[in-house]
């Protein structure tokens, strides 16, 4: 008998009939999106439940950070991390904007302040970093570094949903945070995602270009794309909100089980938890080292084998890919390809069962015992 695959995540599902109401209003109201009530009501949720003063909801996380980059007119270069997943990039490039590739700190896996003056140069009109796995940036020194360059910032924040430091949502920071609401994440709305704002004139402006432009009937005020949020989306957002601090403390006791049982293993070694006021353990990365006795992807292959699907986030970097090796800036990335070397990610999820857990631990440490 095969066991069940173990995946590196599973969607955070609420109870199916909960969600049959929300649908019976979205068929009484006819009401299938341009900003329907669904839609109204979970932006005011989560502006509450997040602490930030504006929010505007997106069909998806990558079309959010595509007009992020649209609402504050970036060109030329922007610099950013290559350790991260290539809707990054990806976001600049459709811009018509070249990504210049800076190396992470090895301690954070975030771009690495110390870092980013060296790399500007007079067509540099950003910075694009991201909260790896959640964790916080340096965002006091690199908004200093955009004060004295006289930069916009934009934060990727795909992973950062709910986490806080000592002042609040760390959505805050920057001219402008993009967030994922895709099933991956620790809160979904199936596909979906939000750029958080500063004030009700920069939501306006946001709301103007996902929806084409379109100011009314007859008045097209700039060249907008097709980013708005469905209302059985937003219906699903609705309910989630009801689980999401559930879901989000049993993400901490899995990842207090992977600590307490991995934090001796030799060859293993564990990002630092931060001391944050919020965190949302989104991920579990683990580092394999040189006195391990398996490489990393050899590693990986066996929990392939067992039926353990962790992923090698981030690997590639997205620098050396197909589609950016040649054609982009890089800088010296000593630590992000040391890092994306080394690093697996361990399957977290509420309702992971402690019989997975164990079986994992079981395939990392059975190396180490032959």
């Amino acid at each position: 008998m095969i066991d069940k695959p173990i995946y590196v995540t599973e969607p955070c599902l609420p109870p199916l009939e909960e969600f049959i109401p929300y649908l019976e209003k979205i068929w009484e109201s006819k009401r299938l999106t341009n900003n329907g009530p669904m839609h109204q009501q979970l932006e005011d949720a989560l502006c509450e439940y997040l602490g930030v003063p504006e929010i505007a909801l997106f069909n998806n996380g990558t079309i959010a950070l595509l007009t992020a980059l649209q609402a504050l007119r970036i060109t030329g270069e922007v610099i950013t991390t290559p350790f991260s997943f290539v809707a990054t990039a990806h976001a600049l490039t459709w811009n018509g904007i070249t990504p210049v590739f800076v190396d992470i700190d090895p301690n954070t896996f975030n771009l690495d302040p110390t870092k980013i003056e060296a790399a500007i140069t007079p067509q540099t009109t950003a910075i694009m970093p991201v909260h790896c796995y959640g964790y916080p940036c340096d965002v006091k020194a690199i908004q200093e570094i955009a004060d004295k360059y006289n930069l916009k910032v934009i934060y990727d924040a795909a992973h950062a949903f709910g986490v806080k430091d000592e002042g609040g949502s760390i959505l805050r920071h920057g001219d402008l945070s993009a967030i994922s609401f895709h099933a991956t994440k620790v809160f979904n709305t199936f596909e979906g995602g939000a750029i958080i704002c500063p004030d009700k004139k920069t939501k306006q402006h946001i709301n103007n270009l996902k929806n084409f432009g379109i100011v009314d009937e007859v008045t097209i005020v700039a060249p907008g794309i097709n980013g708005k949020m469905s209302e059985v989306n937003a219906a699903f957002g609705l309910l989630q909100l009801q689980y999401i601090d559930k879901s989000l403390e049993n993400r901490k006791s899995v990842d207090n089980y992977y600590r307490d049982t991995l934090k001796t293993t030799p060859g293993i070694s564990l990002l630092n938890p931060s001391s944050l006021e919020k965190h949302n353990f989104s991920y579990f990365p683990v580092l394999i080292e040189k006195d391990y006795p398996l490489s990393r992807d050899q590693l990986y292959s066996l929990l392939t084998e067992n039926n353990i699907h962790a992923r090698r986030y981030f690997y590639p970097l997205i620098s050396h890919t197909t589609q950016y090796y040649s054609t982009t800036k890089k800088n010296n990335l000593k630590f992000a390809k040391l890092i994306s070397s080394k690093v697996i990610c361990l399957p977290i999820f509420p309702g992971i069962e402690s019989d997975s857990l164990s079986k994992i631990v079981s395939v990392i440490r059975d190396p180490l015992i032959k």
